[in-house]
């Protein structure tokens, strides 16, 4: 019996000592499985979130033309531009916004060129332009983008207009060369510093903004962005900033998408964005911002609200303001014939003829 015993005991003892390690030794097959599931769900993510880049060459053959030229500047940077209409006519220097290049403005290039001589250009960080060797993507590398432009063709006097971003280095441009700005084209246009001190109206209704600009503005995103498919954020963003106009065709989503990946290009716009908020919110003297200013508003642009056209028809001494209902951010686009109708209207009234 004692033998019995004994042996029970041993029995029992041998169960207790194996049962912590079984358990452990279970979880840790668990965990490993668990481990090699979400690996490979994270090799599969990668893979379908990940784009890499389009060659420079492939990009620049697409989406130049026979109006295209390229002007290198001292800085390294080669800068596409255009160089349309009849020579002998007034001159309109159109700047467009972020993200967008200069294609933006081929509706009224087409329509205006008859009547006037019309320049047109990709921006650093953008297009055809691309990247630039000194990386410098700020507010001054824009404006003296403009003016190396206008100093190579020799054009000392003009109208100059931009949309959003581009209405942003109209007036900072205007603000450093004022003898040189006939006239202003503010299309949707970027504000002046003092108007982010002052709150914007709500209009009583949410927009849905494009998803890119909010993402561009995080740190963590930004560390991403290098490496993601922009794909389904050029797509969103569209149709936001077009309020879903049918002119956002596939066409145009390539020209974006296509533009976005060219090489380089993703490095540039996230050190674009990265050095937005080193920008200064001191207030600008608009003294010298007098000449005539056309100030143009999609009523349902998501990005700018139409409360910031009211600010620079208050601000600025001599505007004629326009809006659209029913448009939105990009009204050169959205309703080409219309709003260059409205540009001729303008600067014949100014005697730009």
């Amino acid at each position: 019996m004692r033998s019995i015993e004994r042996r029970m005991q041993s029995s029992l003892r041998t169960v207790i000592l194996t049962k912590t390690p079984i358990r452990d030794v279970i979880l840790m097959k668990v965990l490993k499985i668990a481990l090699a599931m979400m690996l490979i769900v994270l090799i599969i993510a990668a893979a379908y979130l990940y784009k890499g880049d389009l060659s420079a060459e492939y990009v620049d053959e697409k989406y130049s033309n026979d109006a295209s030229q390229f002007l290198m500047m001292e800085n390294g940077a080669r800068v596409h531009y255009r160089d349309e209409g009849d020579e002998s006519k007034p001159v309109i220097v159109l700047v467009h916004g972020s993200n967008a290049s200069l294609h933006t403005w081929e509706p009224w290039v087409e329509i205006m060129k008859s009547d006037y001589r019309v320049i047109s250009m990709d921006l650093p960080a953008h297009g055809l332009t691309g990247a630039t060797p000194d990386k410098d993507y700020s507010s001054k590398a824009q404006v003296n983008t403009v003016q190396a432009i206008v100093s190579h063709l020799d054009v000392d006097s003009f109208v100059l207009g931009g949309n959003s971003m581009g209405g942003g280095v109209t007036w900072r441009y205007t603000l450093q060369y004022p003898e040189k700005v006939q006239a202003m084209l503010l299309v949707d246009s970027s504000g002046l510093p003092q108007f982010r001190r002052r709150p914007v109206a709500d209009d009583g209704e949410s927009k849905d903004s494009p998803l890119i600009f909010t993402l561009m503005s995080k740190a963590w995103f930004r560390a991403a962005a290098r490496y993601l498919d922009p794909y389904f954020l050029t797509v969103q963003g569209l149709k936001s900033a077009y309020n879903n106009s049918p002119i956002v065709t596939d066409e145009l989503i390539d020209r974006y998408y296509e533009l976005a990946i060219r090489e380089g290009s993703r490095e540039a716009t996230i050190s674009r964005f990265s050095g937005f908020g080193s920008r200064s919110s001191e207030p600008v003297d608009v003294t010298n911002l007098n000449m005539p200013a056309l100030i143009m508003w999609g009523a349902e642009d998501a990005l700018i609200p139409v409360s910031v056209a009211d600010q620079f028809a208050t601000a600025l001494e001599n505007t004629t303001l326009v809006v659209y209902d029913d448009v939105g951010h990009a009204p050169m686009e959205e309703i080409a014939e219309r709003s260059a109708a409205d540009v001729v209207s303008f600067l014949e009234a100014a005697g730009i003829k």
